[in-house]
């Protein structure tokens, strides 16, 4: 990510700006330059190693895929009148009590869906 000679040139100021804007503490006395260029170096490989670990983010497991694929294929396809009241939800109309709740559940499942598709097709690329 950055190249040691990039971070030589930098002050020690500009270097604790960096970490503070990526939220990496220097390692070692805060008044070397080292500490801060040693964190800004390693923290990309850090990072990677520990989603490998399984540590903090991980990757989802393959049946957890599939049980985002069963949601989603659960939830069906709204139907022409469906995507009617999703427009018009959208352009911010609402019907008249006590159908408004199900209106905004109809406008909240769709809006799941959508995210949940869009999840999917980030997780599987």
């Amino acid at each position: 990510m950055f190249t040691r000679s990039e971070l030589e040139i930098k002050t020690i100021a500009k270097l604790r700006i960096l970490c503070q804007r990526y939220g990496i503490k220097s390692t070692g006395n805060s008044g070397y330059k080292v500490s801060y260029i040693t964190s800004l170096m390693a923290f990309p490989q850090l990072a990677l190693q520990q989603m490998n670990e399984g540590r903090g983010l991980k990757i989802p497991s393959f049946s957890s895929i599939q049980s985002l694929t069963v949601a989603i294929d659960e939830m069906g396809q709204p139907t022409n009148e469906q995507i009617a009241l999703i427009r018009i939800s959208l352009e911010g109309r609402r019907v008249n009590y006590p159908h408004r709740f199900q209106q905004e559940q109809l406008l909240n499942t769709y809006m799941a869906k959508i995210r949940l598709e869009d999840a999917l097709g980030i997780l599987t690329k």
